[in-house]
């Protein structure tokens, strides 16, 4: 239980922090009337795509933000879809992360530390079965 709550942690940190905060600072750029400032002179993206659509970008992390959350309280509560949840969200980040460059070097070392910590916990020490021939 102790890594369960350990990765409960660390996904709360990451999704509060990353990918909350993160879309949270944007908002007023957003909707300010004018819009002077560029988002484009803050945050820069390997893809062109990305780069180019960076307001959903920006609201696409709020989103993860909020899921991973979700997972890491259900986590906490040792809820087993708690554990689906955020098992499944560690592995979409850690597709993602090479795409979401610089950024995605935290976002991958923080969500492969959960996910270690989950598969630890879950699996313990049970080994391999051996088929014997």
């Amino acid at each position: 239980m102790r890594n369960y709550k350990i990765a409960s942690i660390l996904m709360i940190l990451h999704g509060a922090f990353m990918e909350l905060l993160g879309a949270l600072s944007v908002i007023p750029l957003i909707i300010s009337k004018n819009n002077q400032i560029d988002l484009t002179e803050y945050f820069a993206f390997k893809l062109p795509y990305l780069q180019q659509n960076l307001n959903l970008v920006v609201l696409t992390g709020g989103i993860y933000g909020i899921v991973r959350i979700t997972g890491a309280i259900g986590l906490l509560k040792n809820r087993l879809w708690g554990l689906v949840l955020s098992v499944i969200n560690c592995i979409v980040t850690i597709s993602l992360m090479m795409f979401l460059l610089p950024f995605g070097i935290i976002d991958g070392l923080l969500a492969c530390t959960s996910l270690l910590l989950i598969l630890t916990q879950y699996f313990g020490k049970k080994e391999i079965p051996r088929i014997n021939n």
